[in-house]
């Protein structure tokens, strides 16, 4: 009774210690630079954003052939223009196109499952293991039974 209590007293300051790391790190998360603040920086960040149309594995950022080039000057005007935001300038673009030029998957829609997916796999995987864990733990605590100490007494004996 007496390790039980001292072992739960031994947890929780674990438990805390990781509870202030999320802490922490959800707030540094917050405080991140909002994104791109001048004009050609908004331009390489949509850019990076988007594949080449004729290129295999090349972002319109780093191609070089025309059609890259052209989306490259598209982008430039849109951000010239002022009106539109980053994600509205990627979206018109992509739709110009046949192709799905987008690199970076949308956070809206069934996109989302691309970014939830994988975290509910995560989570649901560690709520199994934890429950496994304790059942097998409560089920190794156990004592053997009088029909278990026959059985194996029996075994013993056909073994000899």
């Amino acid at each position: 009774m007496m390790s039980s209590r001292l072992s739960k007293l031994k947890r929780w300051p674990s438990w805390l210690l990781m509870l202030v790391c999320v802490g922490v790190l959800m707030f540094l998360g917050t405080q991140r630079d909002s994104g791109p603040s001048t004009a050609q920086e908004r331009i390489e960040a949509i850019s990076q954003r988007l594949a080449c149309p004729t290129c295999d594995g090349e972002s319109v950022y780093e191609s070089r052939s025309p059609g890259s080039q052209a989306i490259r000057q598209e982008i430039t005007r849109q951000v010239a223009d002022g009106v539109l935001t980053d994600g509205q300038i990627v979206r018109i673009i992509d739709d110009s196109y046949a192709a799905d030029l987008k690199l970076i998957p949308s956070a809206t829609g069934f996109d989302a499952l691309i970014w939830v997916l994988p975290v509910a796999a995560f989570v649901a995987a560690v709520g199994g293991l934890i429950i496994v864990f304790r059942r097998w733990r409560h089920e190794g605590s156990q004592l053997a039974t009088q029909e278990d100490q026959i059985l194996v007494t029996q075994a013993r004996q056909d073994r000899d």
